[in-house]
C-alpha cells in the first residue's frame, strides 16, 4: 500500500507552515507508512501523554517544537505531569528533575495545549462525540474513548500525540477504521453471580482477567448488567490496558457500538470464553502481593483519576471517621473534579478526615507519597499492577469499602464473604 498525501499534507511536509509543522508531519507520515495507511484523516482533538517527564529526550523534543513556533490546531488536553502544581509541598524528588518536569509542562502549554493535567480527559465537560477521530495517548483514555464514547483514537504514544495535534492529521488506519473495531473474542459472564457483578470491585478484576488473554484483539462481553456505569467501564479499560494491550472493548447493552452481540462482532467468528467468579478471584489474587492482617502503611485511590461520583461514595463511606494516624491516604484526581467536590463541601471533609488529594499527577509515577511503613492498598487494578515495580511496595487489592475500613483500622481488612463460593 502506498500513502497518498493531499495538498495540505504536502504543504506541511514541505515546510510551507514552518519547521515545527514539517517535523511533525515527517513523524506522522513515517508512522502512517508503518501502519500501511493509504491516507491521513482529520482529527477533532488530541490528548498528550508526552508531557510526563521521563528524561531529557522528551524535553528536548517538546522544546524544539515550541521554539520553532509549534501551535496545536485542534483542542488538545494534557495528561498527568510529573508534578502536582496545586500541592507542590508533596514532591519528594530532586530539584533537577523538578525543574526539568516543569519546563516540559511549560513547553506544552506554550504550544497551546490546555493545562488539564488529567489521565481521565473523558471526565472533562468537553469530550469527544461518537465517531470523532481523535489522537489520544494514555492507555486508559484510549480504551475509554473507543469503548465508552465510541470516539476513534488508535493506540498513540509519546511524540506521535503532539505531532497529530500540531498537524490536525492522523493515519487512516487501525482503530480509526470500522473493520478494526469489531469484536474478535467473546467473554460470557452469565455464570458470575449477580451479587458480585453488582459490586464495583468486580470491574477492575474483569479488566485484568480479559487483558491478560486478549492481546491486541477486541473483546466483547455478555452477561454483564446493561447500562454499566462509566466508572465501571473506566475500571475495566484501565486494568485491561495495564495487564495487556487492550485498546477497545464492547459490553453488550452498555457500550455504543454493541447494542447486540451480532453488531459488536460485525460478522466475525469469535473465540468464546466463559468467565466464573473463581476467575475473578484469581485476578484479585494476582493483583495482591501482600496478605491480609498486615500493617497498613498507605492507601491510594484514583488511578485513573477519581470521578465526582467516586468521591461522593468515598465521603459516604468515611462518614466523618478519621484515617488511622499511621496510614497515608491518597486520592488522585483531576483539578476540574477537585474544583467540583470543593464546591460541594466534600474536599474539606476529606482533608479533615486525613485524606490527601493529589492533582495533576499520580502516586505510582511521581514521588509524592511519604515513607510507607507497611503494605499499600488500592481499589485500582492499574495501580495494583504497576505500584510493586514502580514503588517497591507490597500491595493489597480490595474494594473501596475494604480500603476505607482498613485505613481507619490501620491494618488490612478485606470482606471475603463476596468470594465465599468462588
Amino acid at each position: 500500500m502506498m500513502l497518498t498525501l493531499d495538498s495540505r499534507d504536502e504543504a506541511m511536509l514541505a515546510g510551507d507552515h514552518g519547521d515545527a509543522v514539517a517535523l511533525a508531519m515527517r513523524v506522522i507520515t513515517r508512522v502512517a507508512a508503518s501502519m500501511q495507511a493509504e491516507a491521513l484523516l482529520d482529527i477533532a482533538g488530541a490528548h498528550i501523554d508526552s508531557c510526563l517527564y521521563h528524561g531529557q529526550a522528551g524535553l528536548d523534543f517538546a522544546q524544539r517544537l515550541a521554539d520553532d513556533g509549534a501551535t496545536v490546531v485542534v483542542p488538545t488536553t494534557l495528561n498527568v505531569s510529573s508534578l502536582d502544581l496545586l500541592h507542590p509541598e508533596l514532591y519528594r524528588g530532586d530539584d533537577n528533575t523538578r525543574s526539568q518536569a516543569l519546563a516540559l509542562m511549560e513547553a506544552y502549554e506554550q504550544m497551546g495545549c490546555k493545562a488539564t493535567w488529567t489521565c481521565a480527559p473523558y471526565q472533562l465537560e468537553d469530550r469527544p462525540a461518537f465517531g470523532d477521530h481523535i489522537a489520544w495517548a494514555e492507555s486508559n483514555a484510549i480504551v475509554f474513548a473507543n469503548a465508552a464514547l465510541g470516539a476513534r483514537p488508535h493506540r498513540y504514544g509519546d511524540f506521535i500525540d503532539i505531532c497529530c495535534a500540531i498537524t490536525g492529521r492522523a493515519p487512516a488506519a487501525g482503530l480509526h477504521l470500522d473493520a478494526a473495531r469489531r469484536a474478535e473474542v467473546v467473554f460470557d459472564f452469565s455464570e458470575v453471580p449477580d451479587r458480585l457483578l453488582e459490586l464495583d470491585v468486580a470491574y477492575p478484576l474483569i479488566g485484568h482477567h480479559i487483558g491478560k488473554l486478549v492481546g491486541t484483539r477486541i473483546p466483547a462481553m455478555t452477561g454483564i448488567p446493561e447500562a454499566t456505569s462509566e466508572d465501571r467501564l473506566k475500571a475495566i479499560g484501565s486494568a485491561g490496558a495495564s495487564a495487556g494491550s487492550l485498546a477497545m472493548f464492547h459490553v453488550v447493552g452498555s457500550t455504543p457500538e454493541a447494542p447486540t452481540l451480532e453488531t459488536a462482532l460485525g460478522g466475525n467468528k469469535a473465540e468464546q470464553h466463559t468467565v466464573t467468579a473463581a476467575d475473578l478471584r484469581v485476578a484479585r489474587d494476582q493483583l495482591t502481593t501482600a496478605t491480609t492482617g498486615e500493617r497498613l502503611g498507605a492507601v491510594s485511590l484514583g488511578t485513573p483519576h477519581y470521578s465526582v461520583a467516586e468521591f461522593g461514595r468515598l465521603v459516604e463511606l468515611l462518614a466523618g471517621r478519621p484515617i488511622h494516624e499511621g496510614v497515608g491516604f491518597y486520592v488522585n484526581s483531576g483539578r476540574d473534579v477537585v474544583h467540583e467536590i470543593a464546591l460541594r463541601g466534600w474536599e474539606q471533609r476529606l482533608v479533615d478526615a486525613g485524606v490527601q488529594i493529589v492533582t495533576d499527577t499520580c502516586t505510582y509515577i511521581t514521588p509524592v507519597m511519604a515513607d510507607v511503613y507497611g503494605v499499600a492498598m488500592t481499589d485500582s487494578g492499574k495501580w495494583a499492577y504497576y505500584a510493586p515495580g514502580n514503588l517497591g511496595l507490597d500491595v493489597v487489592f480490595g474494594s473501596v469499602e475494604d480500603c476505607v475500613e482498613s485505613a481507619i483500622a490501620g491494618e488490612v481488612r478485606r470482606d471475603d464473604t463476596v468470594w465465599a463460593d468462588a
